[in-house]
Formats: structure tokens, C-alpha cells, sequence
């Protein structure tokens, strides 16, 4: 969302950075440093509940800031960020990232739009983990893979987003059990093919229908 001008006065004040799958960019409960455009690769918002179950808050990419909300009210991290495939990303200090907002209000502007836009998909999310089963949580967070990482051919959707079965479930807000039985269901109405770590949407309007049941 940045203009070019200001895209590029943002990438100097960082350094680059590269990590590897697997890696934490960033741990719950730290003290916060700095602040992550990614520029290749992406990565997974999670934490953990009290018994220790992985939830999965949200998956980043390209062209994406990681690490904004703590660096914008200097409390200690929320959540970490993880990465799913290896990730190069720029990395701007907490009071780099800051004066760079002060200075450039166009810019900062365009940093609320997004924050708005996530805080209404959290509320979207929220409503759906309220009211919706799980057959339709999921086909929800496989539609909005579709739109933000998959690669459409001939009306097949392949879905190339290294999650395993029970990062899905952490994101959907259900048990690994339950989603590997909405991933039955949608296989055997011939709505998606599975392998190990790989989705092809094969119909992506049933999925839609599912995913939006109100």
C-alpha cells in the first residue's frame, strides 16, 4: 500500500534478513526491537492457550509488515511470528520504524488502513469461531488461501501454502480431529485433492457457498 518513494525510505532504514524454516522471526512476550517487511516467503502468527495448544492467528507474505502493533505501543509481543518456508525480510528498528511514521504521514495513514483491515477479519474470525461449524470454518480459511497464495489453472485452485494438518486446525479454531474430518467430507464431494502439504481447489464455488453460510 506504500508509494514507491516511501517504500524505498523505508527498506533504508532496515537491514536485510534471511531465516530458515522454522525459524522464529520474532517470540511471544518479547520486548520489541524491531519491525519485519517481508519481502519473500511467509510466515505464521500463532500463540499458544493455556494448555499449551498452538493457535494460529494468521499467515503473512510479500510485501507484508510483521511486528507492527508492538512496535506501535511498546508492549511485549502478543504472539510470534514463525517461519513457514525460508523468509528474506527487511528488518527497520523500533525507533527507525517510528520516526519513518512521524515523518511520512501518507504513510502512516496507509499503515491504519491495514490495521483496520486486519481488525475487521479478526472480528470476521471471531464471528465465525462463535456461530459456524467446523466444515464451514474451514472452507473459509481455504478460500481466503485461494485468494492470497493460490494459483488458478483451467478453474482448479492449487493451493501451495506449507501448513500441515494441524497448523490448519490451530487457525480454524478446532480440533485436528474435526478438520481432518471437513477435509474428508469436502474429498469425498469432490471439492478439493489433498497430498502432503498441498490443496487443489477442484471446486472452488462449492467451497465458496460453504465458506459463507449467512
Amino acid at each position: 500500500m506504500l508509494e514507491a518513494d516511501d517504500l524505498a525510505a523505508l527498506v533504508a532504514r532496515g537491514t536485510p534478513r534471511s531465516f530458515p524454516k522454522g525459524q522464529a522471526l520474532a517470540h511471544v512476550g518479547q520486548v520489541p526491537d524491531r519491525v519485519l517487511l517481508l519481502r519473500a516467503g511467509r510466515v505464521k502468527i500463532e500463540t499458544n492457550t493455556s494448555a499449551g495448544r498452538s493457535v494460529v492467528l494468521a499467515v503473512r507474505g510479500p510485501g507484508e509488515l510483521v511486528g507492527e502493533l508492538a512496535a506501535l505501543d511498546e508492549q511485549p509481543r502478543s504472539a510470534s511470528i514463525v517461519a513457514l518456508e525460508p523468509v528474506d525480510a527487511v528488518a527497520i528498528p523500533l525507533r527507525d520504524f517510528r520516526s519513518f511514521l512521524l515523518e511520512r504521514p501518507t504513510a502512516a495513514l496507509s499503515l491504519l488502513v491495514e490495521l483496520s483491515r486486519r481488525l475487521r477479519d479478526a472480528d470476521a474470525k471471531r464471528i465465525e469461531y462463535a456461530g459456524w461449524g467446523t466444515l464451514e470454518r474451514v472452507a473459509a480459511r481455504l478460500m481466503e488461501m485461494c485468494e492470497r497464495f493460490g494459483e488458478e489453472s483451467d478453474g482448479v485452485v492449487e493451493i501451495d501454502l506449507p501448513l500441515s494438518q494441524e497448523e490448519l486446525a490451530g487457525w480454524t479454531g478446532a480440533s485436528v480431529e474435526s478438520v481432518g474430518r471437513a477435509l474428508q467430507t469436502m474429498r469425498s464431494l469432490g471439492w478439493i485433492e489433498t497430498s502432503r502439504r498441498r490443496i487443489r481447489v477442484l471446486d472452488p464455488d462449492a467451497l465458496r457457498r460453504s465458506a459463507a453460510p449467512h
